[in-house]
C-alpha cells in the first residue's frame, strides 16, 4: 500500500506514471528496457523529441528559446549561469530570500562580482522584496532570483520586472505548478526531482540571444550553446530520467495542463494553511502574502512533541514530514503528484494529534 509522501525531493511521482514505467521496465518497444537502448537510437531520440515538444506545449515556450536537458542538478547551474551569461569582469545581481539563494550566491561569487539586489535576512527569510524594490546594478549581466524557497517555504507572488536585464530563475520547486509566461525570463532552470521526474535531469530554458557567450574556460558540459548544438546529447544523458520526465509531461497534459495544476495546488495549499491558521497548536512563520504553494513549513507549539508527531504520522502513512535539518520543525511538500486526499489525511491527523496533545 502506497503512503502519502510529503518529501521535498526526490518527491512523489504520479502513480499512473510509475505504473506505466513498471509495465514497460523489462520490455519497452521490443524486448529491452528503455535503460538499455542507445541514447542515439531512433526510438530514444523520439522519446527525447516528444518530451521537449510536450514541455514546450505545457509552458507555451516561445520559438526563440532553447530547451535543454542537462545533468548536475540545479547546483551545477549555480556555476553554469555566470559562466555563460557574464564575462569575468562583469557584475550580476542576486536576490537573497533564503537557503537556496544563499547557496547560489556563494557559488556565483567564484565566477562573477555579485551585487545583492535585495536581502530578506531581516525578516529571517519569511518575506520577499516588495515589487519594484530591487536595487539593480548599472550594467548588470543578469538578475537571479529563487521564486520558491523549498526550505523556508517563501514564494514570490509576482515576477520581478528587470527591464532589459535578463531575468534568471531557479524554478526547481515551482516549475509546472501553474501557467508561466516564459517570455519574461532570459533563463529558467529546474532540477527534476520535484515536479518533473526522478533526480538526474535538469531542465534549462534559455533565450537564443543568451547562447554563445560562454567564457573560453567553461567546461563544454556546462556550455549552453554546446549542449543546444548537440541536442542535449553532448555526452550520454540520463536516459531513464529523460524518459520518466516525458511520461510526467504526458500525464500533465492528460490531467488538464498547468491551469488545472494551479487549481489543484491552490486548493491543497489553501486547505493546509487554513488548518494551521485555525489552530493554536501549529504555526507557519511565512508572511501570508508570500507563502509557498509547494512547500509548507510548520511548527508545533512544543518542540518536544516533534518526534512523536513524526513517528505517529509515519505510522498513519504520512511520510517525510520532517523539516529540513537547517531549520527543523515540519514541512509538507505539495507538488503536483500529491493528491488532495493526501492533504485531507494530513489535516485530519494534525487535528487529532492536537486534540490529544494540545
Amino acid at each position: 500500500m502506497r503512503v502519502y509522501n510529503f518529501s521535498a525531493g526526490p518527491a512523489v511521482l504520479p502513480q499512473p506514471v510509475l505504473e506505466q514505467a513498471r509495465d514497460e521496465l523489462l520490455d519497452w518497444q521490443g524486448g529491452m528496457s528503455v535503460m538499455e537502448i542507445s541514447h542515439r537510437s531512433k526510438p530514444f531520440v523520439a522519446v527525447a523529441e516528444r518530451a521537449e515538444a510536450d514541455l514546450r506545449e505545457l509552458l507555451a515556450v516561445p520559438a526563440s528559446y532553447r530547451v535543454l536537458f542537462m545533468q548536475g542538478g540545479a547546483t551545477a547551474q549555480f556555476s553554469a549561469v555566470p559562466l555563460n551569461l557574464a564575462p569575468p569582469d562583469a557584475a550580476a545581481d542576486y536576490v537573497n530570500t533564503g537557503h537556496w539563494s544563499e547557496r547560489t550566491i556563494r557559488e556565483a561569487r567564484r565566477f562573477v562580482s555579485v551585487a545583492i539586489a535585495a536581502d530578506e535576512a531581516a525578516s529571517q527569510y519569511t518575506t520577499v522584496p516588495e515589487p519594484g524594490s530591487l536595487r539593480a546594478s548599472p550594467g548588470a549581466a543578469y538578475l537571479h532570483y529563487t521564486p520558491n524557497e523549498t526550505i523556508g517555504g517563501v514564494e514570490f507572488p509576482y515576477v520581478p520586472d528587470t527591464g532589459s536585464v535578463p531575468l534568471v530563475a531557479d524554478m526547481s520547486s515551482s516549475i509546472l505548478s501553474r501557467p508561466l509566461d516564459v517570455s519574461r525570463f532570459g533563463l529558467i532552470y529546474a532540477g527534476a526531482q520535484k515536479n518533473i521526474g526522478p533526480s538526474g535531469i535538469t531542465v534549462v530554458i534559455v533565450r537564443d540571444d543568451l547562447l554563445g557567450g560562454a567564457r573560453a574556460d567553461t567546461p563544454s558540459i556546462l556550455d549552453y550553446h554546446a549542449v543546444a548544438k548537440a541536442g542535449s546529447m553532448l555526452n550520454t544523458p540520463p536516459t531513464f530520467g529523460w524518459y520518466m520526465a516525458g511520461l510526467v509531461f504526458q500525464w500533465l497534459k492528460r490531467e488538464g495542463g498547468l491551469a488545472e495544476m494551479q487549481r489543484r495546488n491552490q486548493a491543497k495549499a489553501g486547505m493546509l494553511y487554513a488548518a494551521i491558521d485555525a489552530s493554536g497548536f501549529y504555526s507557519n512563520p511565512v508572511a501570508k502574502s508570500c507563502r509557498s504553494w509547494m512547500n509548507v513549513p510548520f511548527r508545533l507549539a512544543r518542540e518536544e512533541l516533534d518526534k512523536a508527531f513524526l513517528a505517529e504520522a509515519e505510522a498513519a502513512g504520512l511520510t517525510n514530514l520532517a523539516g529540513h535539518r537547517a531549520v527543523g520543525g515540519m514541512r509538507a511538500s505539495l507538488y503536483n503528484a500529491m493528491s488532495l486526499a493526501g492533504v485531507e489525511a494530513l489535516v485530519e491527523f494534525m487535528r487529532e494529534f492536537e486534540r490529544r496533545n494540545g
